[in-house]
This record gives C-alpha cells, structure tokens and sequence, in this order.
C-alpha cells in the first residue's frame, strides 16, 4: 500500500477536469487489478467530520512516470470488489489514527 502527496486528474462525464489527492493506492491479486483511492483537493470535511472519497480502478502503464501508472482510471463494478476496498479503507484510517497518536 502506497500514500503520499500525489495528484490526478479526473475528468468527470461533462468534460470537467478535476484534481484530486491520492489518498492511498493498492493492488488486489484476488482481482487481479490495481486500486485508487483519491479525493478532491481542498475538500472541505462536512459536520461528520467526514470527505468523500472515490474509488476507482487503474491498469498500469509502464511507459508513463505518473504515479497512477499513466493508465486509464475504471469504475469499481463489483460489491465484493466494493467491500474489499472498504475493508482497506479502514485498515488504512486505523494505521492513520494509530500515527496521529504516538
């Protein structure tokens, strides 16, 4: 599991482009896919106290020095696919609030 200060650019279904922040990327080998976890820049926590975070699929590109493989961002198709990503999720916002308190 990789995190760091790294960007994307998504453009959403009107052509809009926006930048987001990688939360935090991973590869599944019982899917056999790589995943993106990513929200948008300068979000804003809402009264949960919560961002909203999107998921997304990512085939890699060797050829490309961007840090989501250069490749082509997919939609999540499945709910076990959905429930693995969100089992991450939370393993990754435990480990995060483990370090906020040491």
């Amino acid at each position: 599991m990789e995190h760091g200060q790294e960007h994307i650019t998504v453009v959403d279904e009107n052509g809009n482009e926006q930048l987001f922040e990688v939360l935090f990327t991973f590869e599944s080998e019982d899917f056999g896919k790589s995943y993106v976890l990513y929200f948008p820049v300068g979000a804003e926590e809402d009264e949960e106290g919560e961002i909203e975070i999107h998921a997304s699929s990512f085939t890699e590109n060797p050829e490309s020095d961007e840090t989501v493989g250069g490749g082509e961002l997919r939609p999540v198709e499945t709910d076990e696919e959905w429930d693995m990503i969100e089992e991450m999720l939370n393993t990754f916002l435990d480990e995060e609030e483990e370090n906020e308190e040491l």
